[in-house]
């Protein structure tokens, strides 16, 4: 799908009624997890990640407007980033993205984290709208998706110890079902069938998975691979 085609359809999607929970589900492990008995949701933090997607070029940094130098027939890509050495998800694939501070929107708090992990120019982003907040009981957290654009392919660099990789996931690799696989992990004594994106040789499951089901589903995704 090329870079044009996916931001045509994306602002269009994003100006409609989400897809939501329902499209999330379809890379949620089963049984997901669910908050503890009694646990209070207003305890919940907030974090925001960046879903970045951009065309398949380098940005040329002279540039006073960076998208005439872009041809829009070129691929659309996305950034993840593969967890470094972190206390918690190590080695895992996530969006780049962290804890919303004090006084912050999700926007501001998606953009800073982006430039803190991966070096990421954020006056070049146009942000385009967001995607529907998940829940995360495992660490606590309700992740705010905000999805942004750019013209051209993004110069980024890992954070030292916090990010080991960034990957930059060709957009149709994502939307080919075939690149979805199912295996079944063991988490606190109870066995999840779950639902992974694999590409690149990485396995993009969980959260990220989630996130990335709604945001292709507004693109015309039709879901994973049977299990």
């Amino acid at each position: 799908m090329t870079f044009a085609d996916a931001s045509r359809r994306l602002e269009a999607a994003l100006a409609r009624e989400l897809p939501g929970a329902a499209a999330q589900e379809r890379m949620a492990p089963v049984p997901r997890r669910q908050w503890p008995a009694g646990f209070n949701v207003a305890r919940v933090r907030h974090a925001a990640g960046l879903l970045l997607m951009f065309a398949g070029t380098t940005i040329d940094a002279e540039a006073a407007d960076p998208a005439e130098n872009v041809d829009p027939s070129l691929e659309a890509h996305i950034v993840l980033t593969v967890r470094g050495d972190t206390p918690r998800h190590a080695g895992q694939v996530s969006l780049p993205g962290g804890v919303v501070e004090p006084g912050e929107t999700f926007e501001q708090a998606a953009l800073r984290e982006a430039h803190e992990e991966i070096a990421l120019d954020v006056s070049r982003v146009r942000v385009v709208g967001a995607l529907t907040p998940l829940d995360i009981p495992v660490s606590g957290f309700r992740l705010y998706p905000v999805v942004a654009t750019i013209a051209g392919r993004p110069r980024l660099a890992p954070a030292d110890g916090e990010v080991a990789h960034i990957l930059e996931v060709p957009l149709l690799e994502l939307l080919d079902s075939s690149r979805t696989r199912w295996s079944n992990r063991t988490r606190d004594g109870i066995v999840l069938r779950v639902p992974a994106f694999c590409v690149g040789g990485h396995e993009i499951w969980g959260a990220t998975a989630m996130v990335l089901a709604e945001f292709l589903t507004l693109l015309g995704w039709k879901g994973p691979k049977a299990a």
